[in-house]
């Protein structure tokens, strides 16, 4: 049965790193990589209207539901995501901008997606694209600490990173949250919320699930044991809270750079 496009608007406000969903999502029949010709005009139309003069670069994902072998379900998801970098430089996208072109093989079901079993399988059938604006990062964005900040300023980490699917602190993320603790002591006035991040989590789900606790809290989970780390260093927890930002604002940068957390400066 053909299955229908979902296109899903990107919202943007000056403060997001990145766009926090897939500007486009085309669904795939089941162990087929090729497009209905409804589909193929759904791409076309978002060539023809995207500001291409704004889009920094496009990152390609391909995916297949549960069935199957890994390796079978990697090469067919390669393929899917093939299809559709061939249909947009066809239609004259500039194949320099597609920075990223992978397929990533069957998506997993996890226990809380059994329910409507058809249903699921037909939305991990899919190639998403996501586009990542120029200048989205934004002023007041750093990836490290400063001498001075000012109250909004947002800093990621990327010694602060995380296993796939975990929310416990790897060794190198101890010492890099050991130097923060350090700097935050010296700075006593300073109040800021710690913010979790993950990838690679259907558009469906607000969260991924912490293969450690098997629940979908893993974005919270990776800023709460940065904000217990912290305690146990002697930062008042008076002084910051944490939240759990879910896929919303992947980096461009790959999928370890999204398994993150980061700083958002709430008062000096």
């Amino acid at each position: 049965m053909k299955q229908a496009f979902s296109i899903l608007l990107l919202l943007f406000t000056s403060y997001l790193f990145a766009q926090a969903r897939p500007v486009e999502t085309v669904y795939f029949e089941f162990d087929k990589f090729t497009l209905y010709n409804d589909q193929v005009q759904t791409i076309i139309d978002f060539i023809k209207y995207a500001d291409t003069t704004k889009i920094e670069s496009i990152q390609i994902y391909g995916y297949c539901d549960d069935r199957g072998t890994n390796d079978y379900n990697y090469e067919l998801s390669k393929n899917r995501v093939l299809t559709v970098q061939k249909i947009l430089t066809d239609h004259g996208f500039d194949n320099n901008k597609i920075v990223i072109i992978e397929g990533k093989g069957r998506v997993i079901l996890q226990k809380d997606l059994m329910g409507n079993l058809s249903e699921t399988r037909s939305k991990n059938r899919r190639v998403d694209l996501f586009i990542v604006k120029k200048n989205s990062f934004g002023k007041g964005i750093y990836n490290s600490f400063q001498e001075s900040h000012k109250v909004g300023d947002r800093i990621y980490l990327e010694n602060i990173l995380f296993e796939l699917g975990s929310s416990k602190l790897t060794e190198q993320s101890k010492k890099e949250l050991d130097a923060i603790a350090l700097l935050l002591q010296q700075q006593k006035t300073m109040e800021f919320e710690i913010r979790g991040h993950v990838c690679c989590t259907p558009n469906s789900y607000q969260d991924a699930i912490d293969k450690d606790t098997q629940e979908r809290k893993l974005s919270l989970n990776r800023a709460k044991n940065v904000y217990r780390y912290l305690i146990n260093k002697g930062i008042n927890s008076l002084r910051m809270h944490y939240v759990g930002s879910g896929n919303k604002f992947p980096l461009g940068q790959g999928e370890a750079i999204d398994r993150r957390v980061e700083f958002l400066i709430l008062k000096i």
